[in-house]
């Protein structure tokens, strides 16, 4: 089990058992004992579709919200950033270690792997937006023509 907080400071634990995943495949359609499968992958879907993520966290934590005396609409009201990324990083370290205990080194790795691909291509957007060159645009812009589409159009 995996515990965070929201953004009042209540409680929360994931915990990923036979039942919940039963329970979110029936409500969600979502397999997460098979995080390979798909195109692209339950997994990687889960790491870029932040909706997604958030509808599957909810499902995880669904058994809770009476403990809370909360509904759905209150509880997703309660998630902010920061919140929603100590959700992500619970999740994943649940869905690894139940794959681990299940003796699935595979799906471990795979998931420990998409950790890894969230940061790096976080980064890699850090990396993109700190190189663009704003001054260069608004010159394009001015005189009436973008960096772009100069590049782009054929000459005649």
């Amino acid at each position: 089990m995996k515990n965070f907080r929201d953004s009042t400071g209540r409680e929360w634990t994931i915990a990923l058992n036979l039942g919940t995943a039963m329970r979110i495949k029936d409500t969600l359609g979502l397999d997460l004992l098979q995080p390979e499968v798909g195109d692209p992958p339950l997994i990687t879907r889960l790491g870029t579709d932040e909706m997604l993520l958030g509808e599957v966290i909810c499902a995880f934590l669904s058994d809770q919200f009476d403990k809370h005396d909360l509904n759905e609409s209150q509880v997703k009201a309660a998630f902010d950033g920061a919140t929603l990324l100590a959700a992500q990083e619970a999740f994943y370290g649940e869905l690894a270690d139940f794959f681990r205990s299940r003796g699935r080194a595979d799906r471990t790795k795979a998931i420990e792997k998409q950790e890894l691909l969230i940061k790096a291509a976080i980064k890699a957007n850090e990396t993109r937006i700190d190189a663009y060159d704003v001054e260069t645009e608004i010159r394009g812009m001015t005189s009436g023509e973008s960096p772009e589409a100069s590049e782009s159009t054929p000459d005649p």
